[in-house]
């Protein structure tokens, strides 16, 4: 009797919130006729957990009610709830969870609606997941005319151009243009898919694509440049590499690119001085990795080589992560006294100690506890412990995903910081926390390191986080400080090491 009690209760109170939701909203969410009284219940039971998330997020509990409505679109299978939960991330400025919720929103949308799709490719854009993008975008654009193919790619463009990692996005629009047929004959297209090409090792393809745009346009500054210095990188033709750039040097003067170009080709020519002038012009213009990265090889070159030294550590000041840099300091500079190029493929293990500290204007809150971490065949096992040992949760990072393991329950998602922050409530960065350990930025963002007078790596910057590092004479890691600001909050992490196995 009880239970019948509280299922007329339940119907009647469900049947309340209806009568109010159906007042709030005009919008049909939930259209399905209800064929039986359990189904009448479930239909009810959707519409009240949709009206809980929009009340959660009146009052500021934005999480919650974003997580509501995800659950609700996954169990309804509705693709417009999960468009709701995507526009309460977007407006959150949550990126990361915007593209679960487009992701999911796509799935569950027919085929023949573009909307969700152009939406998702441009938050995993927007998310730098620039080879996870690759094959819906080909797919996307595959039948489109190729004006709107041109058109959607000149508007996601500015997207590309400030990756944090410019050589995997280059190398991801190449694909995407290469893989439309007929090609592109846009001009900024182009230029982006050649630069790509040339990432790839496909000259080629990219001479072709660079001689297209001048073909159009004798005197494009930008078309010249790029492939008269392709030619001196590679240290061919490099009497067309001189010619090509000189013209653009006198259609765009004082062009800090332009200016790099110059000097890497008078260097390659033997012409040492002017090719100084040139790269310290540009550097002092400039201010790019890259360029830090040609002034310090020619400075080594010319036998300055704590010159070159000073140069490349201000060079690795501005972006670590940089490609040439990096190559550069491995062919010149391999006795420094740790590598420059992190090998993942080794396998490592750490134990240690953390405390966490986040403080507010309001409040202060925190832990600590003890971890473990192993790297083997591109795969991070962080385990997490209370201070008496009690293994509190298990994370198993993967290139492009990652897992959460907790009281038998798992719970995976795409970004591992996300995922510690939103299950544990721990703001401890765990993607790519294995490079950082070894003293190297994560890859995939723009970062600065500056080194102590030995060579070790002293402090690391990136992606917000602040690293001051503690090392052993045998260059094993000590102690790790990592401090962030957010939103108002200070973040405060401290690692201690026990064990370390690298």
């Amino acid at each position: 009797m009880a239970k019948n009690n509280l299922s007329y209760f339940r119907r009647i109170v469900f049947s309340s919130l209806f009568l109010l939701f159906t007042t709030l909203t005009s919008a049909n969410i939930f259209a399905q006729t209800a064929a039986s009284e359990e189904d009448a219940e479930k239909y009810i039971e959707n519409i009240y957990l949709f009206l809980t998330s929009e009340i959660a997020l009146q009052r500021g509990e934005v999480a919650a009610a974003y997580q509501t409505l995800l659950n609700l679109a996954r169990s309804t299978k509705d693709p417009r709830i999960a468009q709701r939960a995507m526009e309460i991330a977007l407006q959150a400025k949550s990126p990361k969870s915007s593209l679960d919720a487009a992701k999911l929103w796509d799935e569950l949308t027919p085929p023949t609606d573009n909307t969700s799709k152009e939406v998702y490719i441009t938050l995993l854009l927007i998310n730098q997941l620039w080879s996870d993008a690759v094959e819906p975008t080909v797919k996307f654009l595959r039948y489109e005319s190729t004006k709107k193919r041109d058109e959607f790619l000149k508007q996601v463009l500015p997207l590309f151009n400030k990756a944090d990692d410019q050589d995997e996005a280059l190398l991801a629009f190449s694909k995407i243009v290469g893989d439309l047929k007929p090609l592109s004959k846009d001009k900024e297209v182009l230029f982006l898919y050649a630069l790509g090409q040339e990432k790839a090792g496909n000259f080629e393809k990219m001479e072709a694509a660079l001689q297209s745009i001048l073909k159009e346009n004798p005197n494009d500054a930008n078309a010249l440049n790029a492939l008269g210095y392709s030619y001196a990188d590679r240290n061919i033709r490099l009497t067309d590499a001189l010619y090509l750039i000189n013209k653009a040097n006198q259609i765009n003067p004082n062009n800090p690119f332009i200016l790099d170009s110059l000097g890497w080709v008078n260097y390659r020519l033997g012409n040492n001085e002017l090719a100084l002038q040139y790269l310290q012009d540009s550097f002092n213009q400039l201010n790019e990795a890259e360029v830090g990265a040609h002034l310090g090889e020619v400075l080594f070159k010319s036998g300055k080589e704590l010159e070159a030294d000073l140069v490349w550590r201000k060079a690795e000041s501005i972006n670590a992560n940089n490609s040439t840099l990096k190559e550069t300091l491995r062919r010149l500079r391999p006795t420094w006294l740790k590598p420059v190029v992190f090998d993942s493929t080794k396998a490592r293990k750490w134990d240690g100690r953390f405390s966490v500290k986040i403080n507010d204007a309001k409040s202060q809150d925190g832990g600590s506890g003890a971890f473990t971490l192993n790297r083997v065949d591109l795969v991070d096992d962080l385990e997490i412990r209370s201070p008496i040992g009690t293994s509190i949760a298990k994370i198993r990072i993967k290139p492009g995903s990652a897992s959460l393991e907790q009281n038998g329950k798992v719970v995976n998602a795409i970004d591992a910081d996300q995922l510690m922050a939103q299950t544990l409530g721990l703001p401890i960065p765990a993607r790519g926390l294995t490079e950082w350990l070894s003293g190297f930025p994560r890859a995939g963002s723009q970062s600065t390191l500056k080194r102590n007078t030995v060579g070790q790596v002293e402090e690391i910057v990136q992606d917000s986080w602040t690293l001051k590092y503690t090392w052993s004479n045998d260059n094993k890691i000590q102690k790790l400080h990592m401090n962030r600001s957010d939103r108002g909050k200070e973040i405060d992490i401290r690692l201690i090491f026990d064990l370390i196995n690298d």
